[in-house]
């Protein structure tokens, strides 16, 4: 008998629903904001929405996938785990929309979050070079036309045009008997821009997650427990803030924090070949390890620069037309069209979403001097609107990162100093 994540008669899937979600394409922002993209026209959800009840179409969907992998459809290291070892235990649904799910589930004693931007394995388009019976001794052809295929997918979904050493890592080696599969699967999670995306950072970043493995369509990524608006401190502190808001606890950890992204939002701009843009930030798409490491965990809206330019570049009447969620562009009316550039930047986003909340108000009770905070303040106001409409966000960026952590670290410094 196959095991599955619950008993059969507890389907995990069942609980799965539609869950909320916001428009698909250019978001309308306060101000100024564009709709209506045609290069992105599915729903971007938020991926830490809890579910509704009730029942939908994807119920029973576990036997398939564990019917799928016996049936040899498809393989990953984490099928064994999932169908027949029991290693793999679900837990609940965290969102569902339009085929996207984000399942919470326990691996191997461990938290893990499986993801998929599609329901059924069998909605992502199969390998055209895998249809019919496999051919003895078309192997070096066939891995010659895999290789042009891969790199297709990688330039489709981020931009990039790579090596052949860094495309080597996106398919299986081996020759076994489950090589069909494997690429079947892997096939899958390539047109996954998210997927793509982790695995090129696998080892190169420590503000993203890396991928842990995966069965089918479905990937598993650390679980990290979201950011949310509801919290005084915007992430769960779990017991660092020691004590009650405003104290020297909490102050130490919201400085830790700023710092943490000042360095992701250097790393990102600066540590890759191209500059990775973030143009769906707030605090759901982020989660702060036990160490005030900030990490993205959901990066289904940051792209790289050549892939912002191909998504910026569009047909335009006004600025407004031109901004893609929090990335935005200008629009040149003398052509009717965005320009390629992205005018404002992580850093400012950054200041504007996470910033302002933490910085925007003199806390009675903090433990950090008043001056330090007003200086704090207008630094964020500064990086978040820097010098207006008419300012140049990516050249004042510089200046203002650098005024921002010399404060920061001023700030733990004080708290330092008041802690012995």
């Amino acid at each position: 008998r196959v095991r599955r994540f619950l008993p059969l008669k507890r389907t995990p899937w069942r609980f799965c629903q539609p869950g909320s979600q916001r428009p698909g394409g250019f978001r309308r922002l306060p101000g100024n904001g564009g709709q209506g993209s045609p290069r992105r026209p599915q729903t971007v959800p938020d991926p830490r929405l809890h579910a509704r009840s009730g029942s939908h179409p994807g119920a029973g969907q576990e036997e398939t996938q564990c019917q799928d992998y016996e049936g040899g459809a498809l393989a990953g290291d984490l099928c064994e785990d999932l169908c027949a070892a029991g290693r793999l235990r679900y837990r609940r649904c965290l969102y569902y929309e339009r085929g996207k799910k984000v399942l919470q589930a326990d691996w191997r004693g461990r938290p893990v979050i499986l993801k998929s931007k599609e329901e059924d394995f069998a909605s992502f388009p199969p390998l055209s070079l895998l249809e019919g019976p496999a051919e003895e001794g078309g192997q070096d052809v066939l891995e010659a036309e895999l290789l042009l295929l891969v790199a297709g997918e990688v330039r489709s979904a981020l931009g990039l045009e790579l090596s052949r050493s860094r495309l080597g890592a996106l398919w299986p080696r081996g020759r076994g008997p489950r090589w069909r599969r494997q690429l079947a699967s892997l096939w899958a999670l390539l047109q996954q821009e998210e997927f793509v995306l982790l695995s090129l950072l696998r080892d190169l970043s420590r503000h993203a997650l890396p991928v842990l493995g995966s069965c089918g369509h479905f990937y598993a990524v650390e679980y990290l427990a979201a950011g949310s608006p509801r919290h005084r401190a915007l992430f769960p502190l779990d017991g660092a803030a020691g004590g009650s808001p405003g104290g020297r606890g909490q102050a130490k950890a919201i400085s830790d924090m700023a710092l943490s992204f000042l360095d992701m939002v250097s790393h990102f701009d600066n540590d890759f070949s191209h500059r990775l843009h973030l143009c769906d930030v707030k605090p759901e798409n982020f989660a702060i390890r036990s160490d005030f490491t900030v990490v993205a965990i959901d990066v289904d809206m940051a792209f790289f620069e050549p892939k912002m330019r191909e998504i910026l570049e569009q047909n335009c009447t006004g600025d407004e037309d031109c901004n893609f969620f929090d990335c935005f562009s200008k629009c040149d009316l003398r052509v009717n069209k965005c320009g390629a550039q992205r005018v404002n930047s992580n850093l400012q986003v950054v200041c504007d979403k996470i910033f302002r909340h933490w910085f925007s108000s003199t806390l009675k009770s903090s433990a950090i001097s008043f001056q330090l905070q007003w200086q704090l303040r207008e630094a964020v106001r500064e990086c978040a609107d820097p010098g207006g409409p008419a300012g140049d966000p990516q050249r004042a960026a510089p200046k203002v990162f650098w005024k921002l952590q010399r404060l920061l670290q001023a700030s733990l410094r004080e708290l330092q100093e008041a802690g012995k």
